[in-house]
């Protein structure tokens, strides 16, 4: 196994296609609920200007945050780890 295979966990061809797939399939539900990178970008922007601008009253919101993202982020990452299971 190459350098590049193991660092990547896959053959690049199929790495590849992998985030072609993954990447239309994003872009249609991002389409879907009418949202663009470049929304993203603003909407990281304004959420580190208003914990600027806020102080250490955001923390708390920082809080929420994490554990909003954490509701969505560590199912997901457990459904891919046992997909990925190889017997």
């Amino acid at each position: 196994m190459s350098g590049l295979t193991r660092f990547l966990g896959d053959t690049p061809l199929r790495v590849l296609l992998k985030l072609v797939v993954v990447s239309f399939l994003v872009g249609i539900v991002m389409n879907t609920f009418g949202w663009y990178p470049m929304d993203v970008l603003h909407g990281v922007r304004d959420f580190i200007l208003r914990i600027w601008n806020m102080g250490f009253a955001a923390l708390g919101r920082f809080g929420d945050y994490f554990v909003i993202g954490a509701v969505i982020v560590v199912p997901a990452f457990i459904l891919l780890r046992l997909f990925s299971y190889r017997r």
